[in-house]
């Protein structure tokens, strides 16, 4: 094993964090002060890992997997992760964050509606002024709180929160890991206006920004669900976060992105690495049981798709009926589950 290698792709928990250099001087960053550091990981990356975390003997990323997810560690730059559907590319996100201890995942699943500010923060205007015009009802009644009046800023933090990409980009001793899911998804500006928050890793809420003189710390909620200052309406990371960027390849990104980016291209699973994924969520054994499903999987057509949610959907359900691979109802179902997703029914 390379001894570069801070993410070594064995899943098994280290502290290979406390050895990854500083940043190039191009990509120092120097927010601060340092916030809290993050939760534990979430059910969903157990999840994604094997429920039995049976990935650090049996599901093990490519060396060039390895070596690009390094080598966005090292510069402090984004990695671009293309690959068909159920290739492990948001997978990857989860696996880093457990081997090296980062913490809950934040995750920002893109659709076509999506904007820049979604993934920055969010500002309730419509809820603070049904709350102004209820207070006023009821100093008028003589039944007021003060409590909010006395807050920074009259209480506007309780109506900003942050979201995945923004909570990233807080001030943290080590890097958060964000997922931004299916990127290719997106409006066809939402690419370019991510290059200024990629490139500078930091951002205004104008809300705040505008009142900084009479409220310069306000206190807003985070996508953890904690609350964080922000100075002065902007927040600046001191550790670059660590952001895996998907695409099932349906879309050309513009190049300012990509040279932003380190790119990865995620291949078409073989034998070997599915039989790795069934291992990492079925017990000992279950990879030579169901090793016919597993090539029949393999078993497609030119220009077919399938997703290896689709393997792991028909194994399961084989179990769970416990029926006999001779059984024709088994090989049907089993057969429907695997249609190629793009070849219409």
């Amino acid at each position: 094993m390379s001894e570069w290698l801070i993410y070594r792709g064995t899943g098994a928990p280290h502290d290979g964090m406390d050895r990854l250099p500083a940043p190039p001087p191009w990509r120092e960053f120097d927010g601060g002060p340092p916030v809290p550091p993050p939760a534990a990981l979430e059910p969903s990356s157990e999840r994604r890992l094997g429920q039995r975390r049976r990935e650090a003997s049996h599901h093990r990323p490519s060396t060039r997997e390895c070596e690009m997810v390094n080598a966005a560690l090292y510069l402090r730059r984004p990695l671009l992760v293309t690959g068909q559907a159920g290739s492990g590319k948001s997978t990857l996100a989860h696996s880093v964050a457990y081997e090296l201890g980062l913490g809950r995942v934040l995750t920002w699943p893109i659709v076509s509606r999506s904007t820049l500010r979604d993934g920055l923060y969010a500002y309730d205007a419509i809820g603070r002024l049904q709350d102004a015009q209820l207070d006023r009802a009821a100093r008028q009644a003589g039944t007021a709180d003060e409590a909010g009046a006395e807050e920074p800023g009259g209480g506007i933090g309780r109506y900003i929160r942050l979201g995945p990409l923004g909570t990233a980009l807080l001030p943290s001793v080590r890097p958060r890991v964000l997922l931004v899911d299916e990127l290719d998804k997106s409006d066809i500006d939402l690419p370019n206006d991510l290059l200024h928050v990629l490139e500078e890793g930091e951002f205004t809420i104008p809300e705040l920004e505008r009142i900084a003189d009479r409220a310069p710390v306000v206190e807003v909620l985070s996508d953890d669900g904690t609350k964080v200052p922000v100075r002065g309406g902007r927040v600046r990371c001191g550790a670059f976060p660590f952001i895996v960027l998907t695409s099932n390849g349906e879309r050309e990104f513009p190049a300012p992105l990509r040279r932003r980016c380190i790119e990865l291209q995620l291949p078409v699973p073989d034998r070997a690495r599915l039989t790795g994924m069934v291992r990492a969520h079925f017990p000992e054994g279950d990879d030579e049981r169901f090793g016919e499903l597993i090539d029949r999987f393999l078993a497609a057509g030119a220009g077919d798709v399938r997703a290896v949610d689709q393997l792991l959907n028909a194994i399961e359900l084989t179990r769970q009926a416990d029926w006999d691979q001779a059984d024709g109802s088994a090989r049907r179902v089993t057969e429907e589950l695997m249609r190629p997703i793009n070849r219409p029914r």
